[in-house]
């Protein structure tokens, strides 16, 4: 079964999550600062299980969970575990409540922490808040059933081959659930799926392959192959990503990002595989709802 995947907001639901600032909170004192986070916290919660049944209601096979859906969680200053709260014990009870209504009605759930999540970074002070960031996903993630935590294989910083054993050494620093979880990603300027692939096969971490990035960044496998070897890093359900470019594939800059998915950019032969495809395109719910009539699945 092909599923399609919503990736973090909405553009027309009202369906909102929350998030705030260092500088905000640094004007709050200290027991006002929790209470504020404790409410964004709460309402996120609330905001995650809506979105789930949104897509539960619309055919939407998958959620991409927005990354600071814990505000400032692993901020060197103002980190907080989330049982500090005062709300904490309900926050988390309420994540576990969309991780039930998740297995219970079969929806699929993924998180992608930000650019600055870097493991084959060169500096000591990255890779620590890389590995923190990732290690806070992986605890939500098991609290609202994602079974995928995606980050980029990162800069190459003038040696791949060094950067991606940085990545490696790296990688096994992670908890056995951040582990399990991890995937890595090609990406459209540096690492190609033919880089990353022996990363992945070495490490057992599943490749998310994405094919508009592969069609910018090209390297010796063509698109079909690229799959066959990204299905095989997996132990569960395969992720892709789609994406189409903005101004099509003879404008100026094809890596950014158009509104909606041009069908013609969607593989044909993956609509007979099981596999997730998360639709990265800025009309969010309508470029999925599109596609789907697009595709007629």
């Amino acid at each position: 079964m092909l599923r399609l995947g919503l990736c973090c907001i909405f553009k027309n639901e009202p369906i909102k999550f929350r998030t705030t600032t260092v500088r905000h909170i640094l004007t709050l004192s200290g027991s006002e600062q929790k209470k504020k986070l404790s409410a964004i916290c709460m309402h996120n919660a609330d905001s995650l299980y809506r979105a789930y049944e949104y897509c539960l209601a619309g055919g939407i096979g998958c959620f991409r969970v927005f990354s600071q859906i814990l505000p400032l969680k692993t901020h060197p200053k103002l980190g907080y575990s989330v049982e500090e709260l005062p709300d904490g014990e309900e926050i988390v009870a309420r994540f576990r409540q969309c991780g039930k209504l998740l297995r219970d009605r079969g929806l699929r759930a993924s998180m992608h922490p930000d650019q600055f999540v870097v493991l084959s970074s060169p500096g000591p002070e990255v890779v620590h808040s890389s590995l923190s960031e990732i290690e806070y996903q992986a605890e939500v993630s098991e609290w609202i059933g994602a079974d995928v935590v995606n980050i980029h294989g990162g800069g190459a910083y003038g040696n791949k081959a060094e950067a991606l054993d940085r990545f490696a050494q790296n990688f096994l620093k992670l908890s056995a659930r951040a582990q399990r979880l991890l995937t890595v990603e090609n990406d459209d300027r540096i690492y190609s799926p033919q880089d990353l692939l022996p990363l992945c096969q070495k490490l057992k971490i599943p490749l998310v392959y994405d094919v508009h990035h592969h069609r910018c960044l090209k390297d010796s496998l063509s698109e079909k192959q690229a799959v066959n070897e990204a299905i095989k890093t997996w132990n569960r359900e395969p992720m892709f990503h789609i994406s189409s470019p903005l101004e099509g594939w003879n404008g100026p800059k094809p890596h950014r990002h158009h509104d909606f998915i041009d069908a013609d950019d969607f593989p044909d032969y993956w609509k007979k595989l099981d596999v997730t495809v998360e639709v990265e395109a800025k009309a969010k719910e309508l470029a999925v709802l599109k596609l789907k009539k697009d595709l007629q699945i």
